[in-house]
């Protein structure tokens, strides 16, 4: 039978650890996991025993500095490409039916879709004018006119 070393059970905790990543947010327990990892070689290299505490220490250190940074853009890209009404906001659209908020009339047709309009200011914008979306309100484009 051959004989656990330290090294083993240092092993078993970094996959402990990474374990619990999965289940937790933050990459902390990912970047004890990996200085777990490089502890683990520095026992099995024979380093002294305040070594492999420094080696833990630079690797939980250098990963969480590092790749947490990395991950969190990866997971949480806030720099990401709008998408459903926020994509829509700014576009320009073109008046298909005159925009009267009073009346309650207006369409506008916005990348090929046509779509009920009201203006902000009560103004009324004549068809075939260019619109810029302001807001959306519900399925309501809230419009003002490109001058």
């Amino acid at each position: 039978m051959e004989f656990i070393e330290v090294w083993h059970y240092i092993i078993v905790a970094a996959f402990l650890a990474f374990i619990i990543e999965v289940f937790t947010a933050g990459f902390i327990a990912g970047s004890v996991g990996i200085g777990l990892l490089l502890a683990a070689l520095a026992n099995v290299l024979g380093w002294d025993v305040e070594w492999q505490i420094v080696v833990f220490s630079g690797g939980l250190a250098a990963s969480f500095f590092a790749i947490k940074p990395v991950m969190e853009k990866l997971i949480y890209n806030k720099d990401a490409e709008k998408t459903n009404q926020e994509a829509m906001i700014g576009k320009v659209g073109r008046v298909l039916e005159e925009i009267n908020t009073a009346k309650g009339t207006g369409r506008v047709k916005l990348d090929g879709d046509d779509w009920k309009a009201e203006v902000e200011d009560g103004s009324i914008i004549e068809v075939g004018k260019s619109v810029d979306i302001v807001r959306i309100e519900s399925i309501v484009l809230i419009v003002k006119e490109i001058v």
